[in-house]
């Protein structure tokens, strides 16, 4: 995708961290510019606290939903709603959406058949209908957060934070307690930075049947008439058939994933030239 490429962010803030959004648009800067923003929710909930407290920064326009039932939320609708407007009116190159709720998995079909890439960004936890639809899917908890972020109280996905404190001396925190929360959350967030993405084991990769099929696929297809077949092709045409990314994993780069594991034979490690051959053809 080219550079210039416009992208339309819609965000169900409902179910999705608040904290993360650096991460988010920092990952969409690769494909273009995200000249659509949008979050959606109720924002009157103590929940959602921290998105408010982020929005305008980042430039993201709130629209504003409320719980027409209890237990329920009209965001998802308004979401979708917008989605296929913006599409026929605006015409946007690609979409991003981040919640982990697979009730959007028709609408990323719809987008995907009208000719959009479209990027999904969510948790671990997410259902699979979801994450395959999308163009590429990006778990959210493998990828780093910047070095100045920390844990948001309020930060949303649906995790309700602290009350806030109401008027006069009772409302508000001793100083002791103060201090208390303070150090806890120095504590945290120096252990956020501290502590590196989950890597997957050797073990844990070829255990993983789908992604053993589908690397053992993309290196059939990009072989060459010897067997060899470059990375780089390799991850196209991983890329062309699914919403594989290898930081889902752990590993920054395909080519580390596939090293480790040990499921291919690997010439030029390292090199822009590294192949990798499927000993199984031989």
């Amino acid at each position: 995708m080219e550079a210039s490429a416009r992208i339309a962010l819609l965000i169900d803030a409902d179910n999705a961290r608040a904290r993360r959004i650096e991460v988010i648009l920092g990952e969409l800067s690769a494909f273009g510019e995200t000249s659509i923003r949008r979050a959606y929710g109720n924002f009157t909930k103590p929940g959602l606290k921290g998105w408010v407290d982020i929005l305008h920064e980042h430039g993201i326009r709130p629209v504003q939903q409320f719980d027409l039932t209890r237990g329920k939320n009209a965001s998802d609708m308004a979401l979708a709603v917008d989605a296929v407007e913006i599409l026929h009116s605006q015409r946007p190159d690609a979409f991003a959406i981040v919640s982990s709720d697979a009730d959007f998995t028709p609408l990323v079909m719809h987008l995907k058949e009208h000719g959009v890439a479209v990027y999904g960004f969510g948790d671990a936890k997410t259902p699979a209908p979801f994450q395959s639809a999308c163009t590429r899917f990006l778990v959210l908890d493998q990828l780093e957060l910047p070095d100045d972020g920390e844990d948001d109280p309020g930060d949303g996905g649906g995790e309700v934070g602290d009350a806030s404190p109401g008027d006069g001396d009772a409302a508000r925190p001793t100083a002791k307690k103060a201090k208390k929360t303070a150090k806890k959350t120095a504590d945290t967030t120096a252990t956020k930075k501290a502590a590196p993405p989950e890597r997957a084991t050797r073990a844990q990769l070829r255990g993983d049947g789908r992604l053993v099929a589908l690397l053992r696929r993309a290196v059939a297809s990009a072989s060459d008439d010897s067997g060899w077949a470059r990375i780089g092709t390799v991850g196209q045409r991983i890329n062309n058939q699914s919403s594989f990314d290898s930081r889902n994993y752990g590993y920054a780069k395909l080519s580390k994933l596939i090293e480790t594991s040990e499921l291919f034979e690997v010439r030029g490690a390292g090199t822009a030239d590294m192949a990798v051959r499927d000993p199984r053809a031989r």
